[in-house]
C-alpha cells in the first residue's frame, strides 16, 4: 500500500468553493475511479489557514498511474471543475507526497 499526501493552497477567498468541490463531487470521483479517499484536514493551530491538507491510499505505484489518468479523463471530472472555476482558479498551488508505511505503522 502507498499513500500519496497532497496539501492545496487556496487562492484568496476560494477554501469554501474548493470545500464544497470535494464534498459535493471529487471524493466520489475519486472512489468511482478506485482512488481511496482516508481523510481530509485543515489547520486548528499552526500552519496556514488557506490549506487543504488530504490523504489518498493506493495498491501500488501503478494502480496510483492507471487510478489517476481514469480519474483526469472523466468528463464528469471536467464538468465540475469547469464549473466550479467559473470565477477563478480555487488552488495556488498543489504539493504531493507519496509515502510507504514503515514495518512498524499501525497503518498498511
Amino acid at each position: 500500500m502507498i499513500y500519496e499526501l497532497r496539501i492545496y493552497t487556496a487562492n484568496t477567498g476560494k477554501m469554501v468553493a474548493l470545500h464544497a468541490r470535494f464534498r459535493d463531487h471529487t471524493l466520489a470521483l475519486f472512489e468511482r475511479h478506485g482512488i481511496k479517499n482516508i481523510g481530509y484536514w485543515t489547520n486548528t493551530v499552526g500552519g496556514r489557514s488557506d490549506e487543504l491538507w488530504y490523504m489518498l491510499a493506493f495498491e501500488d505505484m501503478e494502480h496510483r498511474q492507471r487510478a489517476w489518468a481514469a480519474f483526469g479523463a472523466d468528463p464528469d471530472w471536467h464538468h465540475v471543475r469547469a464549473e466550479s472555476e467559473v470565477d477563478g482558479p480555487l488552488v495556488h498551488h498543489i504539493e504531493n507526497r507519496l509515502m510507504s508505511p514503515t514495518d512498524y505503522s499501525p497503518m498498511h
